[in-house]
């Protein structure tokens, strides 16, 4: 977040919209907090989610991975009946 220079009342928006080539894509990013959302803290961070975005994101693991063929964040996400090959959009 210094990095960046992303203000500090922001936090890390983690959720779900239409679209990918399997229904649902992830939204990984920094935000402002907004009416809808519901605030956790993990380790320190600030994490936003909008209350209507629990049903697909419950149980959800996002990791980072560094590796020869692939450097970025991962989703495990239990609730997926179907994912893509490129591990962004999933269908539910």
């Amino acid at each position: 977040m210094e990095e960046q220079k992303v203000p500090e009342n922001y936090g890390l928006r983690v959720g779900v919209k239409g679209g990918g080539c399997s229904g649902f894509s992830y939204i990984l990013g920094f935000d402002e907090r907004k009416d809808a959302d519901q605030e956790f803290e993990v380790d320190g961070m600030t994490i936003f989610m909008e209350k209507a975005h629990g049903i697909y994101l419950l149980g959800m693991e996002i990791d980072w991975v560094e590796g020869l063929n692939n450097r970025g964040f991962t989703f495990s996400n239990p609730n997926a009946t179907d994912t893509c090959g490129c591990g962004t959009s999933f269908s539910a």
